[in-house]
């Protein structure tokens, strides 16, 4: 297997991870990112700091079996996350990136809730209430098939104990995905802080789809 990733496309996936890091999505050596071409997925590596990936470190990747592109010479392995990106692009054949993060209010959510309701209309950006995915070992294929339930029909979710994941139709709308999940996460957990928020319905979530659809012609 032959690496089909250009230049361009590792120093996209490079700018992305750092954009992750310095939006203050990861701490030290947590997340990781992947973007999906054809059958073969471009993913950051093993133990790296998102801030301070060189392109060349990032790993190419067989899909069907995650075998290893020959092409690659360097000493980096794929994230151990690996198994999770198998099977969210299994399961969505339709993304083609994929941003986890321990983003703060996301991961303290994650221990308190099984599902981030409809506090505000950025929900539909995100397909719909997100859910959390049981807790599972990192790594391991139980978390990879949780997660990857979790995200059925939905654009981002929860990771119990553990972080958040979000996935889009390109990597910049996977990353943005994954900010505005966090900022979400924030604002109910502050409303949660002071009370019972009020929640939006299914009415007024498709009432904000339809005024999109109007606006943006």
């Amino acid at each position: 297997m032959s690496d089909p990733f250009t230049t361009a496309d590792r120093e996209a996936l490079v700018a992305a991870a750092r954009a992750v890091a310095e939006g203050g999505l990861v701490v030290g050596s947590s997340g990781n990112l992947g973007m999906r071409s054809g059958a073969h997925l471009l993913i950051t590596p093993r133990g790296s700091r998102l801030g301070a990936i060189a392109p060349e470190e990032l790993v190419c990747v067989e899909l069907g079996d995650g075998t290893v592109s020959a092409d690659h010479a360097r000493a980096s392995l794929p994230s151990s996350e690996l198994p999770l990106h198998l099977a969210v692009y299994a399961g969505a054949p339709e993304a083609r990136a994929i941003v986890h993060t321990h983003s703060h209010f996301a991961t303290v959510l994650s221990t308190l809730v099984d599902e981030v309701p409809a506090i505000h209309y950025v929900t539909n950006e995100l397909g719909g209430p997100v859910r959390v995915a049981p807790y599972a070992t990192y790594g391991s294929e139980e978390l990879a098939r949780g997660v990857a339930a979790a995200l059925e029909g939905r654009f981002a979710a929860l990771m119990a104990n553990h972080g958040a994941v979000a996935v889009g139709a390109t990597l910049e709308q996977a990353v943005e995905r994954a900010f505005q999940l966090e900022w979400l996460a924030s604002v109910y957990w502050h409303a949660r802080v002071f009370g019972s928020p009020r929640l939006l319905d299914d009415g007024a979530l498709h009432a904000v789809r339809e005024q999109d659809r109007v606006l943006r012609g």
